[in-house]
């Protein structure tokens, strides 16, 4: 296959939410700009949604704009809108394996992975991972990864992530920021074509600690890193007091925001950009984006979910697989 032309796997994601709902949304609105087809059981979809199984994801490139190609995985189990089962939960994991292998295989150009209920895939297939980064990372082979979340005004990523305010300190280390910050500045480089990029760098304490009268870290732990990968080339700014980094003068500045805490990051971007926002993996030898946001259990089923996430991710994957 033309590898300008290999389409973009869609994983299910829970069955029971959202995701079948706005897979046919995002084919509707996108036709043929982003080729995509979608892993999961036409049984899931919305009631008279317009589908087509297909063999192969090359097969996908021949479905009519209006009609979401399928490629057909078997559940367990009937479906219950905004009632997650845990007989579903074996098919959710093997959807996900199976667009990584399609992409590592050539056959599709990237993987978009549509929301998981990690507690229904625990309880129904002893799901191990934290999350759908953790698993990805594991399926490529235990790779390092970080989590970005962009939009089209501003690109974060959280040094930390799923861990409780008062573990942040502890959990961070030299050597921890300094990978976060070298995996962003590849993933810039690679999937965004940032030949330079540019990168502001969070303090942890208010007002960057202010010369340690806030506290430490910036001065014992950021500021070195910093100056070390300074050092080796990197263009980084900060540490910065992250209540001025994220307003529209501040953003012109920097192509990626580094910041401490999960929501040091995800406060901004979701403010700037709640619907529209796209959470990518870097570090993986294949390009993977997600919506940013969950299931959306109390709605599912109203045919009232918002698409606009869902798309963004697809555009930004198939945009990222072209550049790679």
């Amino acid at each position: 296959m033309n590898p300008d032309m290999r389409p973009v796997a869609l994983t299910c994601g829970e069955p029971a939410g959202i995701g079948p709902e706005i897979a046919v949304k995002a084919r509707l609105a996108l036709g043929h700009a982003v080729p995509l087809f979608w892993i999961g059981d036409p049984g899931h979809l919305p009631p008279g949604a317009p589908w087509a199984a297909i063999a192969s994801p090359a097969h996908a490139l021949s479905v009519p704009a209006g009609v979401l190609p399928v490629l057909e995985q078997g559940f367990d189990g009937p479906v219950t809108p905004g009632r997650p089962n845990p007989l579903h939960a074996a098919g959710v994991v093997a959807a996900i394996a199976r667009g990584v292998d399609l992409v590592q295989a050539g056959e599709a150009a990237a993987i978009c992975t549509a929301p998981i209920n990690k507690k229904a895939l625990k309880d129904g297939a002893g799901f191990a991972f934290p999350g759908h980064t953790e698993y990805l990372a594991h399926l490529a082979g235990d790779v390092p990864v970080v989590m970005m979340l962009a939009c089209p005004g501003l690109r974060v990523v959280p040094a930390t992530i799923h861990i409780p305010l008062a573990d942040v300190p502890g959990a961070l280390t030299a050597e921890g920021l300094a990978r976060v910050i070298r995996l962003t500045a590849a993933g810039l480089q690679r999937d965004f074509g940032i030949a330079q990029p540019r990168i502001a760098v969070a303090g942890l304490n208010p007002h960057a600690g202010e010369g340690g009268a806030m506290g430490g870290e910036e001065l014992v732990l950021i500021g070195p890193v910093l100056e070390a990968l300074r050092a080796e080339g990197f263009d980084l700014r900060g540490p910065l007091p992250a209540d001025t980094m994220f307003h529209a003068g501040a953003r012109a500045g920097y192509d990626a925001a580094v910041c401490m805490y999960h929501d040091q990051a995800l406060i901004p971007i979701k403010t700037i950009d709640f619907a529209g926002g796209v959470n990518v993996t870097l570090g993986l030898p294949f390009v993977r984006t997600s919506p940013d946001h969950g299931t959306a259990f109390d709605i599912a089923g109203r045919g009232v979910a918002d698409a606009a996430s869902l798309i963004a991710a697809l555009r930004m994957a198939w945009d990222m697989a072209r550049r790679r």
